[in-house]
């Protein structure tokens, strides 16, 4: 205990003297002080048509808001644009033509188009109306926009002021039905009048004249809009993707105590878990005939499940009715001839890649997912046709592994071939300008890194560019020959760097974002391990010790397990942590004596389909388990006391803290569950419905996977923190648990509320404070000495 009080004092007297001399203090207060402290990253890369200059938005850790910056290829001339360069600069985020020069933009609800190697923008429309969802058209010399619920074509060839309308949206107008009696007059009034029949016979005549005048429309009723408009490029076909807004949905509002009105307001949240969901469909409007159809999915083209893939488990659960999809917006061939969409079942187990038939509405498929659990998709952006080619590229994880296929939509006997394979990850693809290559990212050299790659469209051997451990996010220049990394390592927050696009080339750092004073602190890069859950898998970590930091532990060998959120996310990495606040804090843990784990438990990202799934129709289950496994863990492999073991985490690692202390008591000695999930049928519905399906279809998954079910069971501390102005995992979760344990007459509990925060806290003091209560936690229940 002495030599304990020794290191005490010591660590102190070097705190007092780091703040003297401009040193990081490791502190809550410093900690949690943010981007203020580690900067912000760069982000939105985006090249020049020429390839001389790279884009890219970043912000300086003292400046009020985001800018647009510029660097030079050859990493030089970095600097930040004016508001009259920032206008005429390529956006963050626009429609780029085939040469990657210009880019179509919505501004201010404005169409402009920005070229980025003059460094000009033309205004295409402006109205008082809103523009959106502009659109290349005929070969790239005019564009299409939506507005008003229309669509409009405008050339760019000097008659940029004149639109074409090509169909009008909006509710189905209803005629008022004459009686028996109004009818019968009219009958009569037509045969015995000569001037009211030959009036008549104009009417109709002028009907048909406007009837070939008038521009076709989309019929729609009362409950769809039409939330998105392509026009095939050949101008034959329109492809509106229609949403129907659900009946006898309701909305859980969020109410806000502090605001300017002095009033409570609230913010327009979502349904819950299981309540009517709205639907989308896929409409066909043939402009030539104005025929209108609807897209459909055949009972005949759901093909067997793939090899392997096993069909739904239904124990304990009713039969279900004919299965409801939806569509999404279909991507169009440069020629027009082929739209191709994606739908999902809305069970979320079954997905199809379908080629549409403009003219019946009917549809091919060209590779179907089933799954026993539920579907897990690439990104909607990891898809597209080849640049000027009828072949379909596609992320899917129909192997168990998420990997990049390609098919040829126009022969209608082809089978998707898959071009990357292993048990490994592919998280991003994009096709190359060349048109050549597919430029991916992805986890082949280790689970926790993510190196870049180049791929032959017609497969083959890659090409690994990268060679920095840690995570590199590429944008390749137009010309191919250079790429902008947004690169991290498990130490060091993101940054941008350039270098050549071959192996082994020199990347050159272009940014640097945190601030002199925590760069100069000895930041560690955590031990990235495995350890063996009670089934045998191997579960990864980030280790944290004290001797790591030079520090002794504590003779009373404390231990905490951290627990990430969102579920599937990864955070047993090499590279820098979205939990970055916690990365910090760990060091302040293992500084004071702490041994800190932070497990990748079952769910998480990055292990592949049945890592993703192990968790379907009951959360807390295998996820718990890697979490308890953990603590044995510690208390096996780093010596820490079993009795002594703490844990925490947010939002889904809050759910998973309060398993933890309600199901597993003789664990964890102490839990701080950060605005947690407490009852999953309070949920979003898309979140929850594909792990659990629905609450009134599969009423025993909800009851054992939420918490306060368990809170009986409680014995050790427990804190429970929640913004109360939360829109994600609603205060009212934390609000219900709490009426659940002053019912239950627990008493070994605590609640600290945020009232202006969100799901994510924003204010610097409202982090310090959650955090310094969860040390106090830790210090107060860990170290007693009884």
């Amino acid at each position: 205990m002495k030599k304990s009080g020794y290191l005490v004092a010591i660590l102190a007297v070097s705190a007092v003297l780091s703040a003297a001399d401009g040193k990081f203090q490791l502190s809550v207060d410093s900690i949690m002080r943010g981007p203020k402290l580690v900067g912000y990253p760069p982000s939105a890369l985006r090249w020049s048509g020429d390839s001389r200059r790279l884009y890219f938005e970043w912000r300086r850790r003292d400046d009020d808001e985001t800018s647009t910056w510029v660097v030079e290829a050859g990493a030089t001339g970095l600097r930040q644009l004016n508001d009259d360069e920032r206008k005429a600069a390529p956006p963050a985020f626009g429609v780029w033509d085939r040469l990657h020069r210009r880019v179509l933009i919505v501004q201010e609800g404005d169409i402009a188009l920005i070229d980025s190697v003059a460094g000009t923008r033309q205004l295409i429309a402006r109205t008082a109306a809103f523009e959106s969802n502009p659109r290349w058209a005929r070969n790239e010399t005019a564009i299409t926009f939506s507005r008003d619920n229309c669509l409009y074509l405008v050339p760019l060839t000097g008659e940029g002021d004149r639109l074409i309308q090509l169909n009008e949206a909006g509710p189905k107008k209803r005629d008022p039905q004459p009686t028996d009696s109004q009818k019968y007059l009219e009958q009569e009034e037509g045969k015995l009048i000569e001037a009211v029949k030959e009036a008549e016979k104009r009417r109709k005549k002028n009907e048909e004249r406007a009837e070939k005048g008038k521009l076709p429309f989309l019929e729609l009723t009362e409950r769809q809009t039409a939330s998105d408009l392509v026009l095939a490029h050949d101008e034959r076909y329109l492809y509106a993707l229609v949403s129907e807004r659900a009946t006898n949905a309701k909305r859980a509002d969020v109410p806000r105590y502090v605001t300017k009105s002095g009033y409570t307001e609230t913010t327009p949240s979502r349904t819950k878990a299981g309540d009517s969901q709205d639907r989308r469909q896929l409409a066909i409007l043939d402009l030539r005939t104005r025929k209108q159809l609807w897209a459909s999915l055949e009972a005949g083209e759901t093909p067997e499940p793939e090899r392997g893939v096993t069909e739904p488990q239904t124990s304990g659960r009713p039969p279900k009715p004919r299965r409801e999809v939806q569509w999404s917006t279909p991507i169009v061939s440069e020629d027009g001839k082929y739209a191709v969409s994606t739908v999902r079942s809305a069970d979320n187990e079954e997905r199809w890649l379908v080629v549409v038939d403009p003219e019946t509405g009917k549809t091919r498929v060209l590779d179907h997912v089933k799954d026993e659990a539920w579907v897990l998709d690439g990104w909607r952006s990891s898809r597209g046709f080849l640049p000027g080619d009828h072949r379909f590229w596609f992320l899917s994880e129909r192997e168990g592994w998420m990997h990049l296929y390609i098919i040829d939509v126009a022969d209608p006997a082809a089978v998707a071939r898959q071009l990357t394979r292993g048990s490994w990850e592919v998280n991003s693809a994009e096709v190359a300008p060349d048109g050549r290559t597919f430029l991916i990212t992805s986890s082949e050299e280790h689970p926790g890194e993510q190196h870049v790659y180049l791929l032959p469209v017609e497969g083959g051997e890659r090409t690994k560019v990268s060679s920095m451990i840690g995570s590199s996010e590429p944008r390749l220049s137009p010309d191919g020959k250079m790429l902008g990394i947004i690169y991290s390592s498990s130490n060091r927050p993101p940054e941008l760097f350039l270098m050549p696009n071959r192996p082994g080339a020199k990347a050159v750092q272009v940014t640097v974002s945190p601030s002199e004073e925590w760069l100069s602190y000895r930041w560690l890069e955590p031990q990235l391990l495995t350890f063996a859950a009670r089934d045998g898998a191997q579960v990864f970590a980030r280790l944290y010790t004290p001797e790591m930091l030079g520090a002794e532990r504590r003779p009373l060998r404390p231990g905490v397990v951290f627990i990430h959120g969102a579920g599937y996310l990864q955070n047993a990495h090499k590279y820098w942590s979205t939990y970055y606040r916690e990365y910090m804090f760990h060091h302040l843990l293992a500084s004071k004596g702490y041994v800190v784990v932070d497990v990748d438990y079952r769910g998480s990202a990055g292990y592949g389909r049945d890592w993703r799934t192990a968790i379907y129709q009951h959360m807390g289950g295998k996820d718990l388990e890697d979490v308890v496994d953990a603590a044995g863990y510690l208390a096996r492999a780093q010596g820490v006391d079993p009795k002594r073991i703490g844990v925490y985490g947010g939002s889904y690692g809050g759910f998973l803290t309060l398993m933890a202390m309600f199901t597993t008591p003789d664990v964890f000695a102490a839990g701080a569950a950060l605005r947690p999930v407490t009852d999953w049928a309070h949920y979003s519905h898309g979140y929850t419905s594909q792990i659990l399906n629905e609450p009134q279809d599969d009423s025993e998954a909800y009851r054992r996977s939420s918490p306060i079910y368990f809170a009986d069971k409680l014995t050790g501390a427990l804190l429970i923190c929640h913004g109360m102005a939360d829109t994600n995992v609603h205060f009212q979760d934390s609000v219900r648990l709490v009426q659940r344990l002053i019912e239950l007459r627990k008493e070994n509990w605590d609640v600290a509320v945020y009232p202006v925060e969100d799901h994510t806290f924003e204010y610097e003091t409202s982090w310090a404070d959650e955090y310094k209560r969860i040390l106090k936690l830790f210090e107060e229940n860990l170290l007693v000495t009884s």
